[in-house]
């Protein structure tokens, strides 16, 4: 088995001398996914943008997957968070910087979900590492319901900020400026399903929900009751607030 990307990136830390690397190949990447998307992301593309020959790039990647890897790296690495390891600040902000992260870069939605959810770089494991250590040390869980408690986490942000890029993306679509703008536009289906009458609960809200385009709000109050349980799962309920109302 050949050495994994990260090993080599580590044996040639420092070397002087070279203008092509690992971290101007990432940070061109990240550069064009961010602006075209991710299917812009080809060796040919990432030769053009670096002035490279495509065989120069070789030499530090071996194929888009390690590409992809940098880049899942390098982005990864803006997340910021507080020190200390108290359990409920630390997965609080977590959630709220990979939230902010996926927003700045919605490639990431569009990773196969192995990349996704399983690629191991340096950054990513450090996030888990963080979180482990907060769930296992903080609030005192064993290491196999820690693990299983992030990963809960994770799917929870995954899957609503996925949700709200994807959402984003269809109002785009339609020219479409506001979730007033967004109702009108699906109202015909609406309208045929609720007459129905077999989804009552849906329709009260629909009518009467005050929150329905508050992404922000609707991503904490879910955010909320996933550490709640946690926290009743551990016996810490008092501290499952969130931080400010604690």
């Amino acid at each position: 088995m050949g050495t994994v990307l990260w090993e080599r990136i580590a044996r040639t830390a420092g070397a002087a001398g070279k203008a092509l690397s690992p971290a101007l190949i990432a940070a061109t990447a990240v550069t064009v996914a961010d602006v075209d998307g991710l299917d812009a992301i080809t060796m040919r593309r990432l030769a053009t943008e670096l002035g490279v020959t495509p065989m120069a790039a070789y030499r530090h990647v071996s194929n888009k997957d390690e590409v992809l890897a940098l880049m899942v790296d390098l982005v990864y690495g803006e997340i910021d968070l507080p020190a200390g390891t108290e359990w409920r600040t630390t997965l609080w902000a977590m959630a709220q910087e990979v939230r902010a992260l996926i927003l700045r870069h919605p490639w990431l939605t569009r990773l196969s979900a192995p990349q996704m959810i399983y690629e191991l770089t340096p950054n990513r494991l450090a996030l888990t590492e963080r979180a482990l250590t907060a769930l296992h040390t903080g609030l005192g869980l064993d290491l196999d319901t820690a693990m299983a408690v992030c990963r809960t986490i994770s799917a929870y942000v995954q899957g609503a900020t996925s949700a709200e890029i994807g959402l984003g993306e269809l109002m785009n679509e339609n020219g479409w400026s506001t979730g007033a703008d967004a109702r009108a536009g699906l109202s015909p289906q609406m309208c045929w399903l609720l007459a129905t009458d077999r989804y009552p609960t849906f329709a009260r809200y629909i009518h009467e929900a005050a929150r329905k385009d508050d992404l922000r709000w609707q991503f904490d109050t879910g955010l909320t009751q996933v550490l709640h349980g946690i926290a009743i799962g551990a016996g810490k309920i008092g501290s499952a607030g969130p931080p400010e109302q604690r």
